[in-house]
């Protein structure tokens, strides 16, 4: 991130000073007549996103007042980088170290941009972390890098991130951070027992594919990530309308969610053994297509009838959960863009979660709530489990009801985990529908700044 941030240790900027309105009155009284003259001249009120260059003695900026975002620390200086000169900036301030870190990746985040396919700008505005503690801008540069893998991943047009292409990103973080990575394609699925993924990826000319990242020290704790990797969703047989399918390229956005989430957790050297599990296909129409009405093994041995093509993401994962939980990690953390009942219940905003473990949905909302990472649980309400009854099978994939949408696919995939199994199941949108400082519209990670810090306090090095 080296648009973004300078971190020689000899670096320095022009002072970048952030203000609330209701503290701008205070900091002008410690000012000179000229500065607080020039502000007034120039009507700066501190409102949010409002630059102003203070000139110096010779004509030049001597230091720019920035005009504080309210939503939290993460984004208080998130609407700058897009209006500054080019240049070197420093925080002046009097926010602890904490807030000053959280800042500085709401400014990373905000100097992001997809430009695959555009021609590439020049981004000169920087700012300073000379000085501040090693661990500190570590973790900033590495959470900003982790999120921009997330982004990019979703940006990415279906046909550059098919399963074969996720397969490349694994194995290129697994050779980066000295990792394991292998994978199973196509037929090789139904003989290594993944039949619940081989069905909804195998009428696609794109072969679906079981990919496996192992890192880390064995005798460390066993923290086993699982992403829906659906690399374009049509419905299938149960074809979305032309709306609904215009954004499905994020479809695959749970995978892209849990190579973020590695990715921070590897180079940041988190004590765990980590394992990633991503079922990569495309859930597409042609003559090998599943139906609605057929019944599909999987590997945890359950039966599933189709209900609907358009609920594939959790045929995926239940094969992937069986294979995770047979290793009884110390916890799963599963994300998938998996229900459109998710974003009515919570907003495209916030990141929806499940769990039956009080203590774990309690550290994931406070880390949450720390980080300006919003997620939000919604229960595992057993009485709901009547809904995916079926008259021919153990358990159907979704649904007809239109209730609890959200809710009946975490009790599906629940059937899959083993009820002694510490698991979290993140519903996210992925994606934002608008733009916000920091946080531009398209592909979005969501929940994964505020998993990491649950992670970091529950494996403390």
């Amino acid at each position: 991130m080296e648009h973004c941030f300078s971190v020689a240790s000899d670096a320095t900027g022009t002072p970048l000073v952030a203000l609330h309105p209701e503290a701008l009155q205070s900091w002008l009284e410690r000012q000179t007549q000229n500065t607080r003259d020039w502000v007034g001249h120039n009507e700066f009120k501190a409102r949010p996103g409002q630059i102003l260059a203070l000139p110096g003695d010779r004509g030049e900026i001597a230091r720019v007042l920035v005009g504080m975002e309210s939503e939290g620390p993460s984004w208080h200086l998130a609407s700058a980088p897009g209006k500054l000169p080019a240049g070197v900036y420093t925080l002046e301030s009097d926010w602890s170290q904490a807030q000053a870190s959280k800042a500085a990746i709401g400014w990373g985040l905000a100097g992001y941009r997809f430009e695959r396919y555009l021609k590439p700008k020049n981004h000169h505005v920087r700012l300073s972390l000379a000085g501040w503690p090693f661990q500190d801008v570590a973790l900033i540069t590495h959470t900003v890098e982790a999120v921009a893998l997330v982004r990019d991943l979703i940006n990415t047009p279906a046909e550059d991130m098919m399963p074969e292409h996720l397969a490349v990103v694994c194995e290129e973080l697994a050779q980066h951070f000295g990792g394991e990575f292998t994978q199973i394609v196509g037929d090789k699925l139904l003989k290594e027992n993944y039949p619940a993924i081989h069905r909804v990826g195998r009428a696609s000319a794109h072969e679906p594919r079981c990919l496996d990242l192992r890192w880390g020290d064995p005798q460390h704790p066993l923290v086993t990530l699982v992403g829906k990797g659906v690399c374009f969703d049509s419905g299938g047989l149960d074809l979305k309308p032309s709306k609904g399918m215009r954004q499905m390229k994020k479809d695959m956005g749970g995978a892209a969610h849990v190579l973020g989430l590695a990715r921070l957790i590897m180079a940041q050297h988190l004590p765990v053994r980590l394992r990633v599990l991503i079922g990569a296909v495309e859930n597409a129409i042609g003559s090998q297509a599943f139906r609605p009405g057929d019944v599909i093994p999987t590997r945890g041995g359950l039966s599933v009838e189709v209900d609907n093509t358009d609920a594939e993401g959790r045929l995926v994962l239940c094969d992937l959960l069986t294979e995770a939980c047979a290793e009884k990690p110390d916890l799963i953390l599963d994300f998938a863009t998996l229900t459109g009942a998710a974003r009515i219940a919570v907003g495209t905003e916030i990141a929806a979660y499940f769990t039956d473990d009080d203590a774990l949905a309690d550290s994931l909302l406070a880390h949450s709530m720390a980080n300006d990472d919003p997620v939000w649980r919604l229960p595992l309400h057993n009485p709901y489990r009547h809904m995916l009854d079926s008259d021919i099978a153990d358990i159907a994939n979704s649904s007809g009801s239109g209730y609890a949408g959200a809710i009946t696919a975490g009790l599906f995939l629940k059937a899959f985990v083993p009820q002694e199994q510490l698991w979290a199941h993140f519903d996210v949108m992925a994606y934002n529908t608008r733009s916000r400082p920091g946080r531009p519209k398209g592909g979005e990670a969501m929940g994964i700044r505020a998993a990491y810090a649950m992670l970091e306090a529950r494996y403390p090095r």
